[in-house]
């Protein structure tokens, strides 16, 4: 372990503790600014429960209501009354809609903030209603099924200037921030390579030759959305759209944006500047079962440029050659090079550095902010706190550089993204697959 003296020295060169710990200190402490001064929702007093409408209840849309329970639940939308009847149960006295739009046209005036917990199909459409009307969205990951939505979200978000956060609930543990600390504070040294994973495979499949009759339950038409009509049938729903290109985005939709999230916060991350993507044979309807997706960004500040590479499925990066013999990688996490050494950071464990022996006296500074829920840092937002971490602009780049990965897939080139002006620069007939055809009746 290198002493204390060459530690800080290290540290001073690569990033002004006192600095970060100044911003850390501002976004932790919550000072309520009234919301008409910021021109956007109504002032609400911290003290005054939020009032919350929830668009997606059944699933992890139930969950995300049970994070609403410390405020006042206004409103209930979910297009399948069947699945969505535990929280029902559970909350008996809330009012219930099967169309959000129908919900937000009546009961906007009652409304604060939305969430939304449907499927990715759904995402947008149903966001930018409640984000245009004003009110403060909570939306889960990927902010949207199409890389144009994303980009529009973000957009709004900051036009109508409310509140965001994205439903990546790990962005508030600890072992996500430790691995931002340790390579924030350069103790790893200028990070050049980083490999992400999962083992998940929501991909393969073919489509249903006929339909089948409707659950009473279920409002089919409102299920489908934007998406062009189909015949009902329960290889859809409710738990299988994830691996259609119609309704989900596959599994780096799903696990993505998880994983590559303290590889964004701890980079520094915004925009890459190329993505291809190597995917197992796939269809028109099915996502791969198995990709690799590459991005390269560029350099920031004093950070050097990084790849960063994504396998799922069955596909594994190549194991770091400091990895002991007989020692595996975790179902889904990281792999961080740096110059002076690599962690392995699992989805949903603290991170190791490799050879584990480096980890004898080896101690981490905490500089960011501890015990803060994901759901309440977003709800003291709107009553006039600071903004989110995880709000649209963080998450919307992320959402994007995680859905570039599919345009890639489906482009079958590697694509050249010139960010900032929302255009592949190599391949034009690419953009295509940036934006979808919404089906008649339906608009952003």
């Amino acid at each position: 372990m290198r002493n204390s003296k060459k530690l800080n020295k290290e540290q001073n060169r690569t990033i002004s503790r006192r600095d970060f710990m100044g911003a850390a200190v501002a976004a932790a402490a919550f000072t309520f600014v009234p919301r008409h001064v910021l021109g956007g929702a109504r002032y609400i007093s911290p003290s005054e429960k939020l009032n919350v409408a929830c668009i997606g209840v059944g699933g992890m849309g139930g969950s995300d209501v049970s994070q609403m329970r410390t405020e006042n639940l206004v409103a209930f939308c979910d297009v399948d009354w069947g699945h969505a009847a535990g929280t029902f149960k559970r909350y008996p006295n809330v009012k219930r809609y099967r169309d959000f739009r129908k919900m937000l046209d009546k009961e906007g005036k009652n409304i604060d903030a939305v969430t939304v917990s449907t499927p990715d199909n759904i995402h947008a459409v149903a966001a930018m209603r409640a984000i245009k009307m004003r009110k403060h969205v909570y939306c889960q990951k990927p902010l949207a099924h199409d890389v144009f939505e994303v980009r529009q979200l973000t957009e709004a978000a900051r036009k109508y200037k409310v509140m965001t956060q994205m439903g990546i609930q790990i962005h508030a543990e600890d072992t996500v921030k430790v691995v931002v600390e340790i390579v924030k504070s350069g103790m790893i040294g200028k990070v050049r390579k980083v490999d992400i994973f999962s083992g998940k495979n929501w991909g393969g499949g073919t489509r249903p030759q006929e339909g089948q009759p409707v659950p009473e339950t279920l409002d089919w038409d409102m299920w489908l959305g934007p998406a062009p009509w189909r015949p009902y049938h329960k290889a859809y729903v409710p738990g299988n759209w994830r691996r259609w290109w119609d309704f989900g985005t596959g599994t780096l939709g799903d696990m993505g944006c998880h994983i590559i999230d303290p590889v964004f916060w701890a980079l520094d991350l915004k925009y890459p500047i190329s993505v291809e993507a190597h995917p197992a044979e796939f269809n028109n309807e099915t996502y791969p079962e198995a990709t690799v997706v590459r991005w390269e960004f560029p350099e920031r500040g004093n950070l050097p440029p990084v790849t960063v590479t994504w396998y799922d499925g069955a596909n594994r990066p190549f194991l770091p050659k400091e990895l002991e013999p007989g020692r595996k990688l975790p179902g889904q996490g990281g792999l961080y090079y740096g110059e002076k050494g690599t962690i392995m950071a699992p989805h949903m464990g603290g991170p190791r550095l490799i050879p584990e022996s480096k980890m004898k006296g080896f101690k981490v500074e905490p500089f960011l902010p501890r015990g803060v829920n994901h759901y309440q840092e977003w709800i003291r937002a709107c009553k006039g706190g600071p903004k989110p971490s995880a709000n649209f602009d963080y998450s919307g780049p992320l959402s994007e550089t995680i859905l570039l990965g599919n345009v890639a897939a489906r482009a079958k080139q590697k694509l050249f993204w010139d960010g900032p002006n929302f255009r592949v620069t190599n391949m034009p007939d690419a953009e295509k697959y940036l934006k979808r055809e919404y089906r008649e009746g339906w608009s952003l």
